[in-house]
């Protein structure tokens, strides 16, 4: 029981560091720093609460990044997308959550998407795409933060 709290505090803590980082750049010029810090809160809490669901989903999950791969990095509207392939190597169907992360050509991650893929019949691949929350400027990449099995 305590991996799976483990496996959840993770997630969840690096899921909300990487909305926290997001959000205080969301802020326009309009927006007083009060109030951006006040809907900066709000997003946060309400992206953590979200992740918290999705990891709590997977109870029993099992570390599974050997088994995500990702494609290349597109822009539509100035949101960035990746395609997500999952590859389940056992012989029974099983789900994933993969959490990306969007980065800047420095390394600095700008976005993290949580990204169910369900049902993925054994020996098969599936894909999917994760797709990130908001506009997102200059070269961005994109990598795997964490790849949960059940």
């Amino acid at each position: 029981m305590a991996n799976v709290r483990g496996i959840r505090g993770a997630a969840a803590a690096l899921l909300a560091t990487a909305l926290a980082v997001g959000a205080a750049g969301c802020s326009d010029n309009d927006t007083s720093p009060s109030d951006a810090a006040s809907k900066a809160g709000g997003l946060l809490a309400s992206a953590t609460a979200e992740a918290q669901k999705k990891v709590d989903e997977f109870k029993a999950g099992t570390e599974a990044k050997g088994d995500v791969r990702l494609g290349d990095v597109t822009k539509d509207d100035g949101r960035a997308t990746v395609p997500v392939t999952v590859t389940n190597k056992a012989s029974d169907a099983k789900s994933y959550l993969v959490l990306v992360a969007f980065k800047d050509s420095g390394g600095n991650r700008l976005d993290t998407v949580a990204l169910n893929v369900n049902d993925v019949e054994g020996g098969k691949s599936k894909k999917a795409d994760a797709r990130s929350h908001r506009s997102l400027d200059g070269d961005i990449s994109a990598d795997i933060l964490r790849a949960l099995r059940h």
